[in-house]
């Protein structure tokens, strides 16, 4: 008896947050949205083969605007339309909607007047204070404002109605073109304005970053990260205000002495979340109490970060200055206008803080009601520097791209332990020590942010940000996928503290030098979902071929299958079982001893029906006509018994490898083991693949009978003979002409 069989498996603490977005037009209704088709990431997996793009797309701003100011022409987008399509996908707005150019709105239009600046951005119509609290922040930070904004546009010279904006988006930087028609009722902006009313930047970004959402609607409700981020491509940091390091006040300043953005807000529960669109249209009610603290903070909203002060009274007191995207402050509490706290500080003191407020929507308040009223910090950092510590340093990015698949690679967290081993696995290898390790020991410095992608432009059709996470475990020397008893019996080395509903989750950890494998999940198993998972390190710990790359078998895409030593041919006594098959054969067969689908398929009910170990109506006739396209060799559309019997053997040996794992004998297995079943049948695959068996051969259940199975061993089987066939010269590369690539 082995030691494994008094192996206990291990039992880990798993954490998980829900948060409540913060928007200023109501609560998110699930009634709202369909429900999300169960192959939704079926489409993303095909676009890998995409060789036809929008020739509008590939055209730069440059090129576009040239031509339109040649042909003296505006410029109308064909792919953000004037219309309701770009407006919403579920709730019709009750005003009346017109289109407008800033010349149609007013005289003498700006793009930017006097230097883009927060007085310019006041919220309209929609609950997208998330964003204009970040691109509040961002107009604190010229260098990262005009990378966003690009400064070389304007209404007079080279006019033609176009205009462009520069995004992040998973992993590179995209330039998004928009024509300057906006929303407008009664000849007002519905949405974002300036104070100004001829400056249009701030309305035009924002429509902007609708088109790449898909919708102005598709911004309703979020948090003030996902903009920061999508501004700079740096490392987000979530902080529970009520769980914060006691130095919080000093990683904040240090954050923004590093150009660091910052948000807040106030979490907001169902009953109050109702009420928060009465403020969004400026209807003051009975409701207003029950939507505000006691001293005027509107829950559910974001706010933006200005800057920290320290003032002397009779102790150095730590201030903090906020701003409030509608452009108006409600704050009534210590340091807010007028309050008796400004006239016990220096006239020193007091001048430079008014000096430091540029608009009415600002205000400060104390460090220590900061933590008391707000409840969450959100914080985007240009490099992991911020995170932790005074030293900036050289750092160094993997970026890898992922994908949750239902059934087959969509495992779940630590909870499941029976699928979790499925979830997609990256190596990273750390070698090389920082340079001042803590206490003595020698470690390695990553961050790690894990980031679901696609879920808001996804939200016409349901989909909404999944509670997500991520572990991390050492290992040594294996280069395949890890099973499921390594999991099992194995502890975590790291992982995120929680799993939560952000679009993006980091943490930042110093590991021993060693190698590793990181496990990015969703929280509940058979959620699917695209992800980008980025690993930063403070040395060059990724130089190997493998290193951070996702572990799978190649595969089709290259690895070499290994090919059976010949052994010489024996004549082979026919079993009393083989003569069964023999006489059913002849039977069907008829004179000329071939079958067609249809025979074929008579013969193996008859002959499955003699093996009642798996419960089977049959194969299907898509099944048996997969059979004889691999087992006819001489071009004949049918099979003759020498086919047919070696058809057989191999049933045989994957009806094997099937009772195997139906633990349960219902004649089904589940989509998970089936990665399993495949590597016990010799074929070595990629994880895409995996993803594709599960999602075309499992049903609604997840679970494979017993044709489906066969079926896809079939076609496996195929597969791998051709392409044995085409490679020549055994180097596991092979080039096909466009005659040589059969569909069947």
């Amino acid at each position: 008896m082995g030691d494994k069989k008094y192996k206990v498996p291990l039992v880990e603490d798993t954490k998980v947050r829900v948060l409540y977005e913060t928007e200023a037009f109501g609560p998110v209704d699930k009634a709202d949205y369909p429900p999300t088709g169960t192959n939704s990431i079926y489409s993303a997996i095909l676009s890998r083969n995409e060789a036809v793009k929008d020739a509008k797309r590939l055209k730069t701003f440059l090129e576009l605007r040239d031509k339109y100011v040649t042909k003296k022409v505006v410029f109308e987008d064909p792919l953000f339309p004037a219309d309701d399509s770009s407006l919403f996908y579920s709730h019709k707005p009750s005003m009346k909607i017109e289109w407008k150019r800033p010349s149609e709105i007013c005289e003498n239009p700006q793009f930017i007047i006097d230097g883009a600046n927060r007085t310019d951005i006041c919220q309209g119509e929609l609950g997208d204070c998330w964003l204009l609290a970040a691109i509040a922040c961002l107009t604190v930070n010229e260098k990262l404002l005009y990378r966003v904004i690009p400064p070389d546009q304007s209404f007079t010279d080279n006019y033609a109605g176009i205009f462009h904006f520069q995004f992040w988006r998973y992993g590179e930087w995209i330039d998004v073109v928009v024509d300057d028609r906006i929303p407008t009722c009664k000849n007002q902006l519905v949405f974002t304005k300036s104070f100004r009313k001829n400056e249009f930047w701030s309305a035009l970004l924002e429509k902007a970053y609708a088109k790449l959402h898909g919708s102005y609607e598709a911004l309703k409700g979020g948090n003030t990260l996902e903009a920061m981020e999508d501004f700079t491509g740096g490392v987000t940091e979530f902080f529970e205000l009520s769980e914060a390091p006691k130095d919080l006040y000093n990683i904040m300043r240090k954050a923004l002495e590093r150009g660091s953005l910052m948000g807040c807000s106030i979490d907001v529960s169902g009953d109050e979340s109702s009420e928060i669109n009465m403020y969004c249209l400026k209807i003051l009610s009975a409701t207003e109490v029950e939507t505000r603290t006691e001293q005027g903070l509107v829950r559910g909203h974001a706010y933006s970060i200005i800057g920290l002060a320290e003032v002397a009274k009779d102790t150095r007191i730590r201030l903090i200055r906020l701003r409030n995207p509608w452009g108006w402050v409600l704050w009534k509490g210590p340091w807010s206008a007028n309050s008796k706290e400004w006239s016990t500080i220096s006239t020193a003191d007091k001048g430079n803080l008014k000096k430091q407020t540029v608009e009415e929507s600002e205000f400060w308040m104390s460090f220590d009601d900061f933590q008391r009223n707000f409840t969450k910090l959100e914080m985007c950092n240009l490099t992991p520097d911020t995170l932790q510590g005074d030293e900036r340093h050289s750092w160094t990015v993997s970026v890898n791209e992922g994908r949750w698949v239902r059934g087959s690679s969509a495992g779940g967290c630590r909870n499941f332990p029976h699928t979790f081993w499925t979830n997609p696995q990256y190596r990273l290898k750390l070698y090389e020590e920082d340079d001042d390790p803590e206490d003595g020991q020698a470690t390695c410095t990553v961050v790690v942010a894990l980031m679901q992608k696609g879920r808001r432009m996804q939200r016409h059709q349901g989909a909404k940000f999944l509670t997500i996470g991520f572990s991390i475990y050492e290992m040594c020397g294996q280069d395949q996928h890890l099973q499921k008893d390594f999991f099992l019996y194995t502890a975590s080395k790291a992982k995120c503290k929680t799993y939560i509903n952000l679009r993006e989750v980091t943490e930042r950890f110093q590991l021993p030098p060693g190698e590793y494998v990181i496990i990015p999940t969703t929280f509940e198993a058979h959620q699917e979902g695209e992800f980008i998972l980025r690993v930063f390190s403070e040395k060059q710990n990724m130089s190997e071929a493998r290193a951070n790359k996702e572990i799978e078998h190649d595969g089709i895409q290259g690895e070499k299958r290994k090919k059976p030593k010949q052994k010489l041919l024996q004549p082979e006594k026919e079993t009393e079982e083989e003569k069964q098959f023999r006489a059913i054969y002849q039977k069907i067969a008829g004179e000329d001893m071939q079958v067609c689908a249809n025979e074929l398929k008579m013969i193996m009910k008859n002959v499955l029906a003699k093996h009642n170990e798996i419960q089977t109506e049959g194969f299907s006739l898509e099944t048996c006509r997969s059979m004889i396209a691999l087992m006819d060799t001489d071009g004949t559309g049918k099979l003759n018994l020498q086919e047919f019997k070696h058809l057989w053997k191999k049933i045989k040996e994957w009806q094997r490898i099937f009772k195997r794992y139906d633990k349960d004998k219902s004649s089904s297995i589940s989509s998970f083991e089936m990665r399993n079943a495949v590597n016990d049948a010799g074929f070595q695959l990629n994880r895409q693949l995996y993803d594709i068996i599960a999602m075309r051969y499992a049903d609604e259940h997840l679970n494979i009978d017993f044709d489906s199975y066969i079926c896809c061993f079939v076609r496996l089987e195929g597969m791998f003979r051709a392409f044995n066939a085409f490679d020549k010269d055994g180097d596991g590369i092979i080039k096909l002409n466009v005659l040589e690539v059969s569909p069947f």
